[in-house]
């Protein structure tokens, strides 16, 4: 079902018949030249009789053909090893894409167990989506340094507490977790060294480093709440029940209370292709863009969302995706793609859908320059990972023109 859907939207989009083998030839080009993040892997053929496969592709057909082996060949078994279940991560799939924007903007970061001092029963799992404009720096920026400082505002919060009875009131923790983000970006021009690679925003003549900046969407997996921190107009959905729950509203200058907080600032929304912050921000709330503080701010609004039996997964998103697919219809497809895959592993099970750390002493995938840091492809979940996918394709089909950066986090409880 969900893959009729993609092709539903695509027949849509397709153009007049007279032009049609000739646009279909772009079109397929300009698919094939999407790029993937998660490994940088080409997304798969759609027709038949296309010609020779691609390496990536071949290789993505035989670990399918592995992964399909190890989960017909018995029924689920524990891994040997002391505490491997205290090792258990959340299942997750990811996936980033350039679109059909010139510039690849979105930053996706993703740290499993990511609060010190976590017991087994008590891991928290940070997801974040950042959305950059004007340049990608700041999004890079809060994907490298965004847990970190959440991470330094968890603590002092719960400091003088006893570990186990710490309960921080997480609206403070995100709120400096992302002030600080904040005064990072927005000084990052005035620490730059001569010896450093010039950014896209430094090579434009005046340099318009201030001009840059990024919304942030980030979710806090624990084992008894969610917790959201959205600032910008990236999304968290929680499908529950098959009803999707927002856990975060898009900051929106036109918003009543977003235009009332600006005007109230000395600041105008002015409405050019869309309401914008004095022409020229389609969002009100975003890190960085320092150029129009007071304006825009970065505080995020904060959500505490106990979780329930009930409670099937938990979608992040840049606006990417959210412009053109609505949060039913976003449900829908992972739902779709959870019902294909069959119920989650239950914990200590060795087969592919397991998600296991690194080994001791490895600083975990998406090193550098990528756009998905802190976990590998690899140890994605494959319905969470088909799910991300067939949502970016179904993004794109109807004719997204932003990047699209899509995580999906499985809630459901395993199966014993």
């Amino acid at each position: 079902m969900a893959a009729e859907i993609c092709r539903e939207e695509a027949a849509k989009s397709m153009p007049a018949a007279a032009a049609g083998a000739t646009a279909i030839a772009r079109r397929r080009r300009r698919v094939e030249g999407f790029r993937f993040a998660a490994g940088s892997l080409e997304p798969p053929q759609e027709d038949a009789d296309a010609g020779v496969a691609r390496c990536g592709k071949r290789q993505r057909v035989a670990g399918a053909r592995a992964g399909a082996g190890a989960a017909t060949a018995g029924p689920c078994r524990p891994t040997a090893g002391a505490g491997f279940g205290s090792r258990w991560w959340p299942r997750y799939g990811v996936t980033s894409v350039c679109g059909r924007r010139r510039e690849m903007e979105d930053a996706v970061s993703i740290r499993p167990d990511f609060l010190p001092g976590s017991t087994s029963s008590g891991k928290h799992h940070f997801f974040g989506v950042f959305d950059g404009h004007g340049c990608s720096h700041v999004a890079r920026m809060c994907q490298d340094r965004m847990h970190e400082l959440v991470v330094d505002a968890y603590k002092k919060a719960v400091s003088g507490k006893e570990a186990a009875a710490a309960a921080p009131a997480w609206k403070d923790v995100m709120e400096k977790g992302f002030a600080r983000m904040d005064d990072e970006a927005t000084s990052w021009a005035k620490s730059r060294t001569g010896g450093e690679p010039a950014c896209r925003c430094e090579l434009q003549t005046p340099a318009r480093c201030d001009h840059v900046g990024s919304t942030a969407v980030v979710a806090v997996v624990g084992p008894n709440r969610v917790v959201v921190a959205n600032s910008g107009d990236s999304r968290a959905v929680l499908c529950r029940a098959g009803v999707p729950v927002p856990l975060s509203v898009d900051h929106k200058p036109d918003r009543p209370d977003e235009l009332e907080r600006i005007q109230a600032a000395g600041g105008r929304v002015i409405y050019w292709d869309g309401a914008r912050v004095l022409g020229v921000l389609a969002m009100s709330r975003a890190i960085g863009d320092g150029y129009l503080k007071p304006y825009v701010t970065s505080e995020p609004e904060v959500t505490l969302t106990e979780r329930a039996d009930d409670d099937e997964c938990l979608i992040l998103a840049s606006d990417g995706l959210w412009d053109v697919v609505t949060n039913e219809m976003a449900c829908e497809v992972v739902r779709a793609c959870f019902r294909s895959n069959g119920p989650p592993s239950p914990p200590g099970c060795s087969l592919p859908k397991a998600v296991l750390p690194p080994p001791a002493g490895a600083s975990g995938g998406g090193g550098g320059d990528s756009v998905v840091k802190g976990v590998d492809k690899a140890e994605s979940d494959k319905a969470c990972a088909d799910a991300a996918l067939l949502l970016v394709k179904l993004a794109i089909a109807r004719r997204s023109a932003d990047n699209v950066s899509v995580v999906v986090v499985d809630l459901r409880r395993p199966v014993p």
